[in-house]
């Protein structure tokens, strides 16, 4: 499967719809490429997710893109503004959301967001307050001290502090790290609703159910863009047929996995219990490799759609290592 041409889907709109367009962003630490020739454009609005393994470059790549990090090679724009000459134009466009709780835990929601619009010395303070409790639903708590939250309430309070001064774009770095499912889902709500708005969010996760929310995703390993589009086109475009098969005991299914590990045409195998998902890259070898296991008997065989974590796991597996020495 050719990575990076089968998986990076263009997007051709016009220019007054775009936030975000670079191309050939490059940047380096020492003798690593953390971010190799990025090129790709987001529309105005649209919820846009990176995925990819810890260091892969996400987080360099988004800073690049918003003004907080010179790139050594490569250009672009940001909602305009040029990302090299106008970067103090784009932070204060830009919401910056890290995923460590960065406010003052001995001061009451109210208090900390007030101290931020005094810091920016904002005008409308008091409104600007007001608005972002009301929005993020935090008037029956904005008494309460901040450090006596749950992590999903710290979660909203942070929004709500980057929301103050109305940015037209968001950046949200890994935002539900260790927040319950619930207050996810809640989070996730009103991302979409700040989108429908016009505000274009770019986020890093990695939780494959919050990629699949996501208008279109990136995927980044080792520098490197890999793959880029919707999560149906990436999946669509990924080449995979997979299989599930059930077993009638534990250990029928271990032995099928010990089996089809290695076997030509298997690229994948995937646990869930007494189900094994079985994928790989050519539909007609991969139905050579269980063609010998098919009518066995305590073993149940569906054909199925490859999942979004299955393609984003056999491109991890794909890539190459960027860092110093690694082979």
């Amino acid at each position: 499967m050719n990575t990076r041409n089968a998986l990076i889907s263009p997007l051709d709109i016009p220019v007054a719809q775009i936030a975000v367009d670079v191309e050939g962003l490059t940047k380096r630490f020492g003798d690593k490429t953390v971010v190799d020739q990025l090129s790709m454009t987001v529309r105005r609005g649209e919820v846009f997710g990176f995925l990819g393994p810890n260091g892969s470059g996400k987080t360099t790549s988004i800073r690049m893109m918003c003004g907080l990090l010179t790139p050594d090679a490569g250009s672009g724009h940001t909602l305009g503004y040029d990302i090299l000459r106008d970067t103090a134009a784009i932070k204060r466009e830009v919401g910056y959301m890290t995923q460590r709780f960065g406010l003052y835990e001995d001061l009451t929601i109210r208090e900390n967001l007030d101290f931020v619009a005094g810091i920016y010395r904002m005008d409308r303070r008091r409104e600007r307050v007001d608005a972002a409790i009301e929005r993020l639903g935090l008037t029956s708590r904005a008494k309460q001290l901040a450090g006596g939250l749950s992590g999903g309430w710290k979660q909203r309070m942070a929004l709500a502090a980057c929301m103050l001064h109305e940015p037209k774009l968001l950046l949200l770095d890994e935002p539900t790290a260790g927040v319950d499912p619930k207050a996810r889902r809640d989070f996730w709500e009103e991302i979409h609703a700040l989108a429908a708005e016009g505000i274009t969010v770019l986020v890093s996760t990695h939780y494959m159910d919050e990629a699949e929310r996501c208008h279109r995703l990136g995927y980044i390993a080792y520098g490197r863009l890999l793959a880029l589009g919707t999560p149906q086109q990436l999946v669509e475009n990924s080449g995979f047929a997979t299989w599930h098969v059930t077993g009638n005991t534990v250990n029928t299914i271990s032995t099928l996995a010990d089996a089809l590990r290695h076997a030509p045409g298997v690229d994948m195998l995937t646990r869930f219990g007494n189900t094994l998902h079985v994928s790989g890259t050519s539909a007609e070898a991969l139905s050579m490799a269980i063609a010998p296991w098919r009518d066995r008997e305590g073993l149940a065989w569906k054909a199925a759609d490859p999942q979004l974590e299955d393609v984003f796991i056999h491109l991890m597996g794909q890539s190459r290592d960027n860092f110093p020495g690694a082979h």
